[in-house]
């Protein structure tokens, strides 16, 4: 017997495993709850196996429902190739690229974004709507449609897969710094600039990142690994507000290169023993870097990031 898939239907599938119910995905995409589960049981049909079960007050694929669904990813991918050639012979159209970012990216790698695609107005560059979202809730705005671009993180004690259906382009490689009061520096004998071991920290005041954040989970790996858990005086979502600590002696921190404020008189950086890397990418869904807007803010993300590396080399270059 031989059959074809409605891409609507498949499409609905695809949603549901994003959402987990049929309210969720009818909320969304802004279809009466009687017309998915009708749409989900054509398809089932179509198919000739179960492709959902019950678990609690949700919905889960089955093994059959999560073939077809990769499958999906590759053909929605593939739509959107079509649609970009599509938009490309058209050309000329000005369109908004939502972009979905992580603080220190927003702060540091898109102004210069923004400055580079005003430069290219005369060739209908896109505008920008930039949304705060730490790297998983932007993977899943990503996913979800509601961001065409989400640049994310991962750290070498702490890396995350690609996503199903998703495209990376690596940004660049942001060391992360040990953060001392330059009196605690001189107490612990660390000298300017000088690599530090974080086993030599194990009885000072440690300041995190919220636990929200994989900059928490981050500090607590490295620290474990050092042989020590951290003894937290403070919490802070705001890396900012964790530097402003360290500058008044409140205790250490680790951070992000890129995460630094612009203003790092008062504090004494240091690359770590042991190196960690974030490493920065953005992703896009399979096949729409080709779409010529996305591919425009892309090229100058990039040239943001690679900017942002070169700037950079002096404050984490270790002494000799």
């Amino acid at each position: 017997m031989s059959f074809l898939f409605d891409v609507r239907r498949l499409r609905l599938l695809r949603d549901l495993s994003l959402h987990g119910t049929v309210t969720a995905t009818a909320e969304a995409l802004h279809l009466s709850g009687p017309a998915v589960s009708q749409q989900l049981a054509t398809l089932e049909k179509e198919a000739g196996l179960p492709l959902l079960e019950k678990h609690g007050r949700t919905l889960r694929l089955t093994a059959a429902g999560r073939l077809l669904v990769e499958h999906t990813e590759v053909i929605l991918g593939g739509l959107s190739a079509a649609e970009a050639d599509v938009r490309a012979l058209r050309a000329g159209h000005r369109g908004v690229v939502r972009v979905a970012a992580f603080p220190s990216a927003a702060r540091v790698l898109l102004p210069t974004v923004w400055r580079a695609l005003a430069r290219e107005a005369e060739t209908a560059a896109p505008g920008l709507r930039i949304v705060e979202h730490e790297p998983g809730p932007a993977a899943d705005a990503l996913r979800r449609r509601e961001a065409d671009l989400a640049v994310v993180h991962a750290y070498t004690l702490l890396p995350r897969t690609l996503p199903p259906g998703c495209e990376q382009h690596r940004l660049l490689d942001d060391p992360v710094l040990l953060a001392l009061h330059p009196s605690t520096a001189a107490r612990l004998r660390i000298e300017p600039g000088r690599k530090a071991d974080l086993a030599c920290l194990a009885d000072e005041n440690w300041l995190l990142p919220g636990p929200e954040t994989s900059c928490h989970e981050l500090t607590q790996r490295a620290c474990g690994a050092a042989g020590f858990v951290p003894r937290a005086t403070a919490l802070a979502g705001d890396f900012s507000v964790l530097t402003a600590l360290v500058g008044a002696a409140a205790g250490v921190a680790l951070v992000p290169r890129m995460a630094l404020p612009a203003d790092t008189n008062g504090i004494s950086l240091h690359p770590l023993a042991r190196p960690v890397t974030r490493t920065v990418s953005v992703l896009n869904r399979t096949g729409d870097a080709r779409q010529p807007h996305l591919g425009l803010v892309i090229d100058a993300l990039r040239l943001a990031a690679s900017q942002e590396a070169g700037a950079a080399e002096g404050i984490t270059a270790p002494v000799a």
